[in-house]
């Protein structure tokens, strides 16, 4: 993404500057503990983990066929007796004959004097002699160390493991990991006119979607919830749930009652137990959001509207979040590609519109929902990502545009 758009919003603050502050309060560092690697999916690594042996350990097969000496064979091709088979898992201690060829398997080390290996398809067998086309030496052979050195880091501290590096440490015999306790964060819902799913509504009363993103949203990213029972529009028993979450939880997650000049029991809580900060952002949806601490642990209020919150979860919350739980790469990576869609008035706020990608014309193209409301779930739902319009900022369809897709947003 583009740094701060330097546009005149009207006092309100870039998102970069925003995520760059939130980035420099963080919790304090989290204790580790070993896991299992089978256990070990979306932890953060806390210390870094280096290569114990080359890899591959030995020179290996690249494929199923023949192996052999390719001195041996004539510049033409040619026959040579069969001197036996290895497959995948046997030593091949003994050293290859002068002018043989072996029978070989995918993975299978070579017999010292071998430096070659021919696909099976390309070769003809017959009365114990493989017929071998012409080769060049060294051709389907995995050299020992070619893709690590015994020693090498593979992974540092502050990454996120993902089933690649599972599999990557499995092959280095790595049997558990040193990883950062789990983030514990606090969900919060506050407002007597928010019921669950299932409940009969009253006139003014309205469902709790934000509990529900916002679950979505944590638990994709592997982080500890800790689910609140919705409190009342009381002073006193906001207080009192701000002070059992605090203590139970490493960070405090709300939405709603943020709006800047708007009371609300919530920010007079946070204001009575801790610190309270209110930012309006130059970002549309979710200009109001609220940073602050009950005693000594952090708080972070969302806005009310539910796609703002979901918005605003995924691109100011997520990499505090991920950072507080030991990532290192926090901000994601947008996408470059051609609008299909034009935008002709400047906004004071950088738009994060609902988007998708579709072919037009036989180019692929960032498209929007014809619906940015704040309190609109159904365009997320449509969309693939988001669509970045910097503040200030005109785009005439076809123009290139940042689009970051929910793919990399949601984990």
């Amino acid at each position: 993404m583009s740094a701060a758009c330097g546009c005149d919003s009207h006092g309100l603050r870039p998102v970069d500057e925003a995520i760059g502050e939130l980035l420099s309060q963080l919790p304090p560092t989290l204790p580790v503990e070993a896991v299992l690697l089978a256990e070990a999916l979306g932890r953060v690594l806390a210390e870094p983990i280096s290569s114990p042996f080359a890899v591959p350990q030995w020179d290996n097969s690249a494929m199923d066929g023949y192996t052999l000496r390719a001195a041996d064979l004539p510049a033409e091709g040619g026959w040579l007796p069969l001197g036996g088979r290895i497959a995948a898992g046997d030593a091949a201690q003994e050293r290859l004959a002068a002018g043989q060829a072996l029978r070989i398997f995918t993975g299978a080390p070579l017999p010292p004097g071998a430096d070659t290996v021919v696909a099976q398809e390309d070769c003809r067998v017959a009365d114990g002699q493989v017929w071998l086309p012409p080769v060049r030496g060294g051709e389907h052979v995995r050299r020992q160390g070619e893709e690590l050195a015994a020693g090498t880091e593979v992974l540092a501290a502050g990454k996120r493991l993902r089933a690649q590096e599972l599999g990557l440490l499995a092959s280095l015999g790595v049997a558990s990991v040193v990883v950062y306790r789990c983030l514990r964060v606090g969900l919060l819902s506050s407002g007597d006119e928010l019921r669950e799913p299932g409940e009969a509504l009253q006139p003014g009363q309205i469902y709790n979607a934000n509990r529900y993103s916002l679950l979505g949203v944590l638990h994709g990213l592997g982080l500890e919830v800790h689910d609140y029972a919705t409190v009342a529009d009381d002073l006193a028993a906001t207080r009192d749930l701000l002070s059992q979450a605090a203590s139970e939880c490493d960070v405090l997650l709300s939405s709603g009652g943020v709006s800047v000049g708007e009371e609300d029991h919530l920010k007079q809580a946070i204001s009575e137990l801790g610190a309270l900060q209110l930012w309006r952002l130059a970002i549309q949806p979710g200009k109001p959001l609220a940073f602050g601490r009950v005693g000594d642990t952090p708080w972070l209020g969302l806005p009310g509207n539910p796609a703002a919150a979901l918005i605003t979860a995924l691109v100011v919350a997520r990499p505090y979040l991920l950072r507080a739980q030991g990532c290192v790469d926090v901000l994601p990576q947008a996408l470059r590609l051609p609008a299909g869609f034009s935008w002709s008035k400047a906004n004071g706020r950088r738009q994060y519109l609902r988007a998708r990608l579709q072919y037009q014309g036989g180019e692929l193209r960032v498209c929007l929902h014809p619906r940015q409301g704040s309190a609109m779930l159904t365009s997320a739902c449509w969309a693939d990502g988001l669509a970045l319009v910097e503040c200030g900022q005109t785009l005439a369809e076809g123009a290139a545009v940042d689009y970051l897709p929910f793919s990399q947003l949601l984990c």
